[in-house]
């Protein structure tokens, strides 16, 4: 089975956004949290996500499809950020 580079998993129609696994909510465009996914930011791309995610002071987090037209979301990547070095401590 051949896998697909992240940099290549771009959805037109949907949003990929960073997910806090724990809270269940999603980052917006200002760097606050949201429980709305229609109000998460978009990334555009999950290799531009997960990038932003490791940055991110949260601990465990998904990176999602959000598809708005049908409220579905698709888990397409998970990882730890930076909060997670802070909580094991």
């Amino acid at each position: 089975m051949r896998a697909v580079g992240t940099e290549l998993l771009t959805c037109r129609s949907m949003n990929i956004l960073i997910e806090d696994a724990e809270k269940l909510e999603y980052l917006t465009s200002n760097s606050l949290w949201t429980k709305n996914p229609t109000d998460g930011k978009n990334f555009g791309s999950t290799g531009n996500a997960f990038a932003a995610a490791k940055k991110e002071l949260i601990g465990r987090f998904n990176i999602v499809c959000y598809i708005a037209q049908t409220k579905q979301f698709i888990n397409m990547n998970h990882g730890k950020g930076k909060g997670a070095e802070i909580v094991a401590a």
